[in-house]
């Protein structure tokens, strides 16, 4: 190791120190143990450019163990990606651009938001995922446009999740060989050491899962470190590489403790550590050989983008065509799917929501070629699988129908980082009762922005037979709480593909289509109004009526009935689709108040689902038909019927309500 190496490695462990003492807040554990294995990964590996942090081909570097930030920001600042000292020293502060966790979007150079443990490496799957399709559809012999890797750090706690395995083990069978996992091996969690709840085997575990696996004993060898990400590039695998570290390395009263984890070191141990590493005694100090040192790599690096610049314009010339759908992959054009609503116009006839997501899917798939996604082992259920277009496999990465096996986990957190990677419109399925499962990759998706799309069929007690497990109850009031989030559950086949207009034209938040497992009737007054999140479907106008009815999904055709049958009785009832409550509400006041006029306070809400954020929509003086409890094994017309889903309890409803 020279000296240039020795002194940059050491002033990102002090510069991580320092910005955790500064905010008295943080984890200084993991940066001043792993910053060999950081510096060496950025120095001598990682191919990237900070004056344009958005290359296409750039290296996708993630760190997993995002308690560690502290070290990202570090490097952020030494390599020259305009996080400065002031920033550094703003760690964890209101407003700055170094908060407690990584943040995309937010932080320069940040790749993707990483909270949860495990999420991280589970997104880089998804990273390493999107670089073998998208090299699959534009590379050509001699024109290796897409060709970079990508690398997560990670610690014990992100291989604790049980999304870490799930990842893992779809990233094996589909031989991902350009995901490198570095893994901080230090053997410490906030509760000590890691054998009282960690004894397994991690790399046999990574290995049965079929990465090629490699040990560096000494965590401070940047030499062995370098060696083993050189032998993982040529592995023809995913790679696993653990590097043995000592929490803490470098603080003599708190290296290889658990005390080193998660508080700072203190004002005097960060002195005898600085004394420890032979560093400069002033605080937030970078010397002029480290700058000199990375100034050089920086200027490699530059050097390796410009030469990928010639090689895009050459291919572009030799490749016209491609190069137009490249910048078409790489940009947000808008879809219309407004010849499709005509399908859908034959009151005479019905279909599952989930059915007509099939026919639209198929659609887009045929007209938008970038549109990429499948389900947690249920297309044929889901109704997810776009027909003609191939399956992304080991030896087929051109597919476009992805194959999550049964973790859904995971599934949602790939989906993430294929959107963050840039290049395609990604959607993927299960039964929404398992979004449960998803949720937190879900949360994240919103958080940093993501236009994922997820298809959750099977959206109520009318799944039936399957029982209470199966029944989504209060799942709608849990997606419909989350910020960012827009939740669609359209009550037939022109509110469907409104519902996926919407989704695949979203820019900057995840979108939820909640379908039906049975038919639904095609509706006369439904359409592209769906995207408005609610509006008036029936001949009598809100202002008019004597009471609104309001209802999604599977209810719409309830409503819609009854206000039918209450006109006979001289009841003029205002029918109201209110597919998205989310897209309803960013709809000007002017428009909630055409739709739910303030002084028309009698209302209904219909919903199979939990009454959990209606009362905002009936007031007092409402109601609601709702499932307040779990749901039961039966045929799903009984189980509608038992609860009070039928035109005659609306109807009943309605009555008292007026009373």
């Amino acid at each position: 190791m020279n000296l240039g190496d020795q002194k940059t490695i050491n002033t990102i462990r002090i510069l991580s120190a320092e910005a955790i003492q500064k905010a008295n807040s943080g984890h200084p554990g993991l940066p001043l143990g792993s910053a060999p294995m950081a510096y060496t990964l950025w120095g001598k590996h990682l191919v990237h450019n900070p004056h344009n942090p958005k290359w296409a081909n750039r290296d996708r570097f993630v760190l997993s163990a995002g308690h560690g930030s502290a070290l990202l920001y570090s490097l952020l600042h030494v390599f020259e990606y305009g996080l400065t000292i002031e920033d550094l020293q703003n760690f964890r502060q209101e407003g700055s651009l170094t908060p407690g966790h990584p943040e995309y979007g937010h932080t320069v150079g940040v790749e993707l938001t990483t909270g949860p443990l495990g999420q991280g490496i589970a997104s880089a799957v998804g990273m390493a995922m999107a670089e073998r399709h998208l090299a699959s559809h534009f590379n050509k012999e001699g024109y290796d446009v897409v060709d970079h890797y990508t690398y997560a750090l990670v610690g014990d706690g992100c291989l604790m999740e049980g999304i870490s395995y799930e990842a893992a083990s779809l990233a094996g069978s589909l031989g991902l060989d350009k995901l490198i996992v570095l893994y901080d091996s230090n053997n410490i969690t906030i509760e000590g050491n890691t054998d009282i709840a960690f004894t397994e085997n991690v790399r046999a575990r990574f290995e049965a899962q079929g990465f090629a696996t490699f040990l560096v004993e000494d965590g401070n060898d940047i030499e062995a470190i370098s060696n083993a990400i050189t032998a993982a590039k040529a592995s023809g695998k995913p790679n696993f590489i653990e590097v043995k570290t000592q929490i803490g390395y470098g603080c003599p009263a708190k290296q290889g403790k658990a005390s080193a984890h998660g508080e700072p070191l203190g004002n005097d141990n960060i002195a005898e550590t600085r004394k420890f590493l032979n560093h400069h005694d002033e605080a937030f100090f970078v010397e002029d050989e480290v700058k000199a040192n990375i100034k050089a790599i920086n200027e490699e690096n530059a050097a390796k983008e410009a030469a990928w610049n010639t090689l895009f314009e050459n291919y572009a010339k030799a490749y016209p065509e491609l190069a137009k759908e490249w910048a078409a992959w790489h940009s947000d054009e808008e879809v219309s799917l407004e010849e499709l609503y005509a399908n859908y116009a034959d009151t005479s006839k019905a279909l599952a929501t989930r059915q007509t997501s099939y026919e639209i899917i198929n659609q887009i798939a045929n007209k938008v070629e970038n549109f990429v996604g499948g389900s947690a082992d249920l297309a044929p259920s889901t109704k997810t699988y776009m027909e003609g277009k191939g399956d992304f496999q080991k030896d087929s990465y051109e597919g476009r129908n992805l194959h999550f096996g049964i973790r859904e986990h995971a599934m949602a957190a790939i989906a993430n980082g294929m959107a963050v990677h840039g290049g395609m419109k990604v959607y993927c399925s299960t039964f929404f009762v398992f979004s449960d499962y998803m949720k937190n990759s879900m949360r994240l998706a919103a958080l940093m922005n993501l236009p994922v799309s997820y298809v959750l069929t099977h959206d109520s007690i009318g799944v039936g037979e399957d029982g209470p497990t199966h029944q989504p109850i209060e799942q709608l009031a849990m997606l419909r709480s989350m910020p960012n989030m827009v939740t669609i559950r359209p009550a037939d086949g022109k509110e469907t593909v409104a519902a996926w207009e919407y989704a695949l034209n979203s820019k900057d938040h995840p979108v939820s289509l909640v379908l039906t497992r049975q038919n639904l009737p095609y509706l006369a007054g439904t359409g592209t109004n769906a995207k408005r999140g609610g509006y008036i479907i029936g001949d009598v106008a809100s202002k008019d009526a004597d009471i609104i009815l309001i209802a999604t999904g599977s209810e719409v055709q309830l409503i819609e009935a009854a206000a039918k049958e209450l006109a006979k009785e001289g009841i003029k009832a205002a029918v109201v689709s209110m597919p998205s409550t989310d897209l309803f509400d960013m709809q000007d006041k002017a428009y909630q108040e055409e739709v739910l006029p303030k002084n028309k306070t009698k209302r209904i809400a219909v919903e199979a689902a939990s009454s959990f954020g209606w009362h905002k929509y009936t007031g007092f003086e409402g109601a609601i038909i709702s499932m307040d409890t779990f749901g039961e094994s039966a045929p799903a017309d009984l189980i509608f019927k038992k609860h009070g889903f039928t035109v005659e309890n609306v109807m009943k409803v309605a009555r008292e309500v007026l009373a």
